[in-house]
């Protein structure tokens, strides 16, 4: 099929959403995606013209098919979250899990955020999604608090859920439905979500902090914050973004901003955890620079809560080793 054009190439087709305005956010940036030729067209105008190429128009026909899906999964409850744990390596105690969702796609597959992520922010559909993590990351911890296992919950707020009037309400709601303790749930943003109005992110983060809960800065160092607007928001925890730990050990800027990160993180007494630790070699170089909580494949991979519920009731501190991360994931595997 060869490429064609045509003059009023934007009437009658249907427009698939232009990109939603939180590109800053860390699951829509790694997402990707092409935008479909007939709304470029619209874009353009009336009687514009627009190339569409096989390979165009096999994407858009891709992103509506991933839309229409999205829309059952929510219908169908096949969002479920995976848990990664955080390690604290002076005691040598999990500290916290990052809940993080997926997508079952009914013995297809499982996709990662990376792959539709992008297109629930462009519909819309981000937000019944993301109300939905946060129930059942609250559900989840109360699960885990009445076994006698109190622990941390992270979980990430979009840009557009995090400037919705009713988001404060909507996470306290959550919060009693379940009967999670409030102080053991985490709400992360991204630092760019945090400087999209950073009046607004105060004022939202400090009646966050009223009703008991922790904020964490996700991300850190890939948006422009001062320290100024770091001072003004009652942070608990920085989260060194993945992109940076990636590199660290290889004697480039990365390195260097890492530690100016955990040295930040010291003055203002904030507590800093590393994402993404792979290796042992970027484990040394966090220890040696004062970073002593992370998470990443080094310990663990996200997991569903049934296998990280062993994980919790049968080690003790001490007891996390890689040798016993690796018998996890074993036992996880053989089911």
């Amino acid at each position: 099929m060869r490429a064609r054009g045509r003059l009023g190439g934007s009437r009658g087709r249907r427009r698939v959403h232009a990109a939603a305005h939180e590109t800053g956010e860390r699951l829509r940036r790694d997402s990707g995606g092409a935008q479909d030729p007939s709304g470029e067209a619209k874009e353009a105008g009336r009687n514009s013209y627009q190339l569409c190429s096989p390979f165009l128009a096999r994407k858009a026909a891709e992103r509506l098919t991933l839309e229409t899906a999205l829309h059952q999964a929510l219908e169908r409850h096949e969002f479920v979250l995976h848990y990664q744990p955080q390690l604290d390596l002076r005691s040598q105690a999990v500290t916290g899990m990052e809940a993080l969702i997926r997508w079952d796609r009914g013995g297809k597959n499982i996709l990662r955020p990376a792959e539709f992520i992008g297109v629930a922010e462009d519909t819309g559909l981000i937000l019944p999604i993301g109300e939905w993590a946060i129930e059942e990351a609250c559900r989840q911890g109360q699960a885990w608090h009445s076994e006698g296992a109190a622990m941390k919950i992270a979980v990430n707020v979009s840009a557009r859920q995090f400037q919705q009037p009713n988001v404060v309400s909507m996470i306290k709601g959550a919060l009693d439905r379940s009967g999670f303790d409030p102080h053991l749930l985490e709400i992360e943003i991204t630092e760019t979500t945090a400087m999209l109005d950073p009046a607004l992110t105060a004022d939202i983060l400090l009646d966050l902090k009223a009703l008991g809960m922790s904020i964490a800065i996700d991300d850190f160092g890939v948006g422009h914050s001062s320290l100024n607007y770091l001072k003004r928001f009652p942070i608990d925890t920085l989260k060194i973004d993945q992109s940076f730990v990636k590199d660290i050990t290889r004697g480039g800027s990365d390195g260097a901003i890492v530690s100016a990160v955990i040295a930040m993180g010291k003055a203002l007494n904030i507590r800093v955890i590393a994402e993404g630790v792979e290796t042992q070699e970027q484990l040394n170089f966090l220890k040696e620079h004062g970073c002593y909580e992370f998470q990443g494949y080094l310990f663990s991979r996200p997991m569903a809560a049934n296998a990280l519920t062993e994980m919790i009731h049968t080690a003790s501190p001490g007891a996390y080793t890689h040798r016993y991360a690796r018998t996890i994931h074993a036992a996880v595997a053989e089911h």
